[in-house]
């Protein structure tokens, strides 16, 4: 299975888990993901993108496993992500991907349903994503 796309998952926990996400200026809510250059592992590829779209670094501290999405054919590898800083509720980022844009970060709890505000792709993962952190915890 070839893997197209990595995904590095922050999450935090407030009064409940909360996972890292942005409002992209023309697609709606999304998480960070990105291709996997040639070469590239899919965790240094998490790590990559985590920088270039949120602007934070951070290390990969676990696989979380792969997702088909459906809609596009691709694959992607879900890798849970530890980062340096204490990060705020609330930042914008500039990031350079095509054209550029201002991404809005903030925090979305895991046991709310993905809104319409989600990109299509992106409730589909957040859900799946969301079930097997669930399965794990069970």
């Amino acid at each position: 299975m070839i893997i197209n796309k990595a995904c590095p998952v922050v999450l935090r926990t407030r009064q409940s888990v909360e996972i890292l996400a942005f409002e992209h200026p023309l697609a709606g809510f999304q998480l960070v993901k990105g291709s996997i250059e040639p070469g590239e592992t899919t965790a240094a590829a998490a790590i990559r993108e985590l920088q270039e779209e949120a602007g934070i670094a951070g290390n990969v501290i676990r696989d979380l496993g792969i997702w088909h999405a459906e809609i596009t054919g691709q694959t992607w590898a879900f890798h849970q992500c530890q980062v340096s800083a204490d990060l705020p509720d609330t930042w914008a980022h500039f990031a350079e991907d095509d054209g550029g844009h201002w991404f809005h970060f903030f925090w979305y709890p895991l046991s709310k349903e993905p809104t319409n505000e989600w990109h299509p792709i992106f409730q589909c993962a957040l859900s799946a994503l969301t079930e097997k952190l669930r399965s794990e915890a069970r």
